[in-house]
């Protein structure tokens, strides 16, 4: 009974099914104005002489309606005719963009949009190109922009002219900036960390003060590797979110779960048998000088590249190299870094897409794997990097797809520009004088990748101005080309009787001689002119009139710190040089410079620095030196004395010395006020001296050596950092002027 009843259902349901299906003999199609029967035929995926059932028939329709053609469509097959009626969207005439000033913005929202000039017009698509567009403001920043369409139909053509009138508004400022979670580190160094800021009235230049999603992107990026710096092998930026205030502005937070310091552990390098092992003498170095040492991601990039290096250098065209971690001891990892044979493959063409601002050149210069060369993953990863390295744009995305033969691959580079201009002001305040300076900065002038930047500084003495150019890989050769002009106006007529205007040009290049070890020679020539009155000084008289010099310079930079930013360990030795080619006088100036930084208490995060400062300046001939040229303790060298005010001294003027020499001990102190996120405190020695009168030996001061001791901090106030010092001589002169009380306030905006 049950099977018989199973068998007339099956045989009700085949017959039903097929008792709908026809033959398509002939199609006939109506309401179409612009879309041909053969488009619609090929769209609907329609044939002739073909069964149809509903099924089918449904998805005709669908395919009809996909293609966004048609308004509406109706389709029906009886006695072998399949009859076709629809009613077609009418087509764009013009898309108008309204209310944004910049025209490269609106070319990219144009570009980004689904609607375009002789597309369809769908009322669903305007939707979602609004909500495009206003994401899209929203990562610019502009929170509470508003879009209207206008829309102005012609229906004898079937035809719309669209407008999309956009209002801006204002931007979404970021009142305040706040770390929340199990951060571990002060909120006032997490600040410095990442590139939003908070808003304050002076910041009305700055583009850092906007709520951005890709700034907000960048941040935890940049908060993410800070930790991990720090040790914070598991840090977890957990998530960001933005809370929208009663004042119409944002306080942005970061959640964040720092988790526990680790320590490398055992590091070991696997390689294919038929490499050399000492190749790679460089990788097995590292590992010994970071082995129990806290974890870091700048180190773990030093050994990657350490292997780039010998890929390149080594001719080992076609390698990978995978990282396997482990955790043991619950606070060390593991490293163990294989080395394998990728597969071989070439690079046929590299395509860059996406730059309509920066030449192709200034991409291409960066890139390590060149077309026709074997596309090794390590060296193609390094190039995505060193493009990302220029900072002038928002997003860099390499693609790899196959090429015309097997063994060949396109790459693709698409960037994302961004603006690269930046307007800065900067005002410091000090108990011995105020100092007001700007400048202007732009990192891809032209789209060439050359970097721009102009500073204006004046205090109370004197007016200081600076414009440097630079050209990174000038004619392809790895090197930076660097050319500056300066002015420079110090004025002492009324205190000590004599005036000094200065002018000067000088060009030249920077490189990476060996590794660590940098390169910077340059050529600089100077006009300068001496003007005194009754009151200066006999000597001072002697030296009045107009000078010409024409000097050779260079400077030799080894950087041994373990990071650039907020160093720990390491150290940094620079060594510069001063020498007359044609001058009046001839003076040589040699200035050398160490800096030690040693991590004193791991789990407090206590960091030592030693810094010594040596500079000597002599004439070749029998000329005195100078007395704009003579040396001073750098300011920042010498706490507890005001500025300049050491030394030998001539008719009241300190006038400097032909020596300088300073030694600095620090430590940061975060043990005090640990709880007080905006707040650092810092103990200093400062030993210092300057001596040497080349033209009266009675005055030269080299037998007394200038000392001082206390304590520094630096607060995060609503006006801007201000770093304040308390200092108390130990040694010093009576012609000494000394100051117990050094703070200067200063911002960027």
């Amino acid at each position: 009974m049950i099977k018989n009843l199973i068998r007339s259902l099956l045989i009700t349901i085949f017959v039903s099914t097929f008792s709908f299906a026809e033959i398509v003999k002939e199609i006939k199609v109506e309401g179409n104005k612009r879309i041909s029967k053969a488009t619609i035929n090929v769209i609907g995926k329609i044939k002739l002489n073909e069964d149809y059932n509903n099924d089918n028939l449904n998805n005709i329709l669908k395919n009809l309606y996909n293609s966004n053609f048609f308004a509406d469509v109706n389709v029906n097959l009886e006695n072998g005719i399949l009859k076709i009626n629809v009613i077609e969207n009418p087509i764009i005439e013009d898309i108008v963009i309204e209310g944004l000033t910049n025209p490269k913005f609106v070319e990219s929202i144009k570009e980004r949009i689904v609607l375009k000039s002789r597309m369809s017009f769908t009322e669903n698509q305007l939707q979602n190109d609004i909500t495009l567009i206003d994401n899209i403001m929203k990562s610019m920043g502009f929170y509470f922009a508003s879009i209207q369409p206008s829309i102005l139909k012609n229906d004898e053509l079937n035809s719309v002219q669209l407008k999309l009138i956009i209002d801006q508004g204002d931007k979404a400022k970021i009142k305040k900036i706040s770390f929340i979670g199990d951060k571990k580190i002060k909120d006032k160094k997490l600040l410095e960390a990442i590139a939003s800021e908070e808003h304050k009235f002076w910041k009305f230049i700055s583009n850092k003060v906007y709520l951005n999603k890709n700034t907000i992107e960048l941040d935890k990026r940049l908060l993410k590797n800070y930790y991990k710096n720090m040790g914070y092998y598991k840090v977890n930026i957990i998530d960001s979110f933005a809370e929208f205030s009663n004042k119409g502005d944002f306080n942005l937070i970061f959640n964040i779960d720092s988790g526990d310091k680790f320590f490398f552990n055992d590091l070991k390098l696997n390689i294919p048998p038929d490499y050399n092992d000492s190749d790679f003498k460089g990788v097995y170095k590292i590992f010994d000088q970071i082995k129990n040492e806290k974890y870091s991601l700048d180190d773990l990039n030093l050994i990657l590249k350490e292997i780039d290096k010998i890929a390149s250098i080594r001719l080992y065209d076609f390698i990978d190299a995978e990282v396997d971690e482990s955790i043991v001891d619950k606070n060390k990892i593991n490293f163990t870094f294989n080395i394998v044979d990728s597969k071989k493959f070439y690079v046929e063409r590299i395509n860059i897409l996406g730059n309509y601002q920066t030449i192709e050149e200034v991409i291409r210069n960066r890139l390590i794997v060149d077309e026709g060369d074997p596309l090794n993953s390590l060296l193609y990863n390094k190039s995505l990097d060193n493009i990302r390295g220029l900072r002038i744009f928002k997003r860099v995305k390499g693609e790899i797809n196959d090429g015309s033969e097997n063994n060949l691959k396109v790459v693709n580079i698409t960037v994302e520009e961004q603006p690269t201009g930046e307007i800065s002001l900067a005002a410091g305040v000090g108990t011995t004088g105020t100092i007001i300076g700007g400048g202007i900065n732009e990192k891809n002038f032209m789209g060439k990748g050359i970097n721009l930047n102009t500073n204006l500084e004046v205090s109370e003495e004197a007016i200081k101005g600076k414009f440097v150019y630079s050209k990174p890989n000038f004619a392809y050769t790895d090197n930076t080309l660097f050319t500056s002009l300066e002015a420079t106006t110090t004025d002492y007529l009324s205190d000590y009787g004599y005036k000094v205007k200065k002018s000067g040009f000088s060009i030249g290049t920077e490189f990476e001689q060996y590794e660590n070890l940098f390169f910077s020679p340059d050529i600089s020539i100077s006009l300068e002119n001496l003007e005194t009155d009754s009151t200066a000084s006999t000597q001072l008289k002697k030296q009045e009139g107009n000078y010409q010099d024409f000097y050779f310079n260079y400077g030799l930079n080894y950087d041994l710190r373990n990071s650039s930013y907020n160093p720990s360990s390491g150290n940094k030795s620079s060594f510069y040089q001063e020498l007359p080619v044609i001058s009046d006088n001839q003076e040589i100036a040699n200035t050398y410079i160490f800096t030690q930084y040693k991590e004193l208490n791991e789990t407090a995060g206590m960091i030592g620095k030693a810094s010594l400062y040596l500079k000597a300046i002599n004439s070749l001939g029998n000329d005195d030196v100078r007395v704009s040229k003579r040396g001073q303790v750098p300011y920042n060298r010498l706490r507890g004395f005001e500025r300049g005010k050491i030394g030998p001294v001539s008719n009241n003027d300190y006038i400097g010395g032909n020596y300088v020499s300073s030694l600095n001990l620090s430590t940061n102190l975060p043990a005090i006020f640990s709880s007080v996120d905006n707040i650092d405190f810092s103990y200093f020695i400062d030993v210092a001296n300057v001596w040497g009168v080349d033209y009266d030996s009675s005055i030269d001061d080299g037998s007394t050596i200038r000392s001082s001791t206390g304590i520094g901090m630096n607060l995060l106030t609503p006006i801007g950092p201000l770093s304040f010092s308390l200092s108390q001589p130990i040694t010093k002169t009576s012609s000494d002027k000394t100051e117990t009380f050094r703070f200067n306030l200063g911002t960027t905006f």
